[in-house]
């Protein structure tokens, strides 16, 4: 009993990350930012309109309160992409890449540590543009709602834990 004791803790090693990241799309505005933005608008367009309406000219208030709807529109489509993400964990025996829409759509791809590298497009002007996942005949694009010094940083990280993972840390 003792010895398949150790042969599962052994096997149990292996399935342990070694590298874990989750990659979700940056957003400017939190949930309450967002609502006094709009209250703001909602209150600008309501005090700009009222000189047209007195005027006569209603029908510009309709067109304030169409800027106001697609404006919230506009947010509301940005915060749903933002329900999507990337998942990337290094275990020393697979590198899982799971990506997730923002429908809840799952993705995944999973290669070989000993067989995977980065491959980088990096511009001098604009830092890295591109990372990916190659392994033999699989090329997957990652972290593209990153920034580039985000991307860098993401790539140097993941880079020393596969060159680990290859060492057999």
């Amino acid at each position: 009993m003792a010895g398949s004791k150790a042969t599962f803790d052994g096997a149990e090693r292996f399935e342990e990350p070694v590298f874990s990241a989750v990659i979700r799309p940056h957003r400017s505005l939190s949930p309450r930012a967002f609502r006094i933005v709009m209250w703001l608008v909602c209150l600008t367009s309501l005090v700009a309109s009222i000189p047209f309406v007195v005027m006569g000219f209603w029908p510009v208030a309709g067109f304030f309160g169409l800027d106001f709807l697609g404006l919230y529109i506009a947010f509301r489509v940005s915060y749903r992409q933002g329900d999507a993400f990337e998942l990337l964990e290094l275990t020393p025996i697979r590198l899982l890449f799971r990506k997730v829409s923002p429908k809840g759509e799952v993705k995944d791809w999973q290669f070989n540590p000993l067989w995977t590298r980065l491959d980088r497009e990096i511009d001098d002007e604009y830092g890295m543009q591109k990372l990916a996942l190659s392994s033999r005949n699989e090329h997957v694009v990652i972290a593209r709602d990153l920034s580039p010094p985000e991307r860098e940083t993401l790539a140097e990280a993941l880079g020393r834990a596969l060159a680990d993972v290859k060492r057999g840390y």
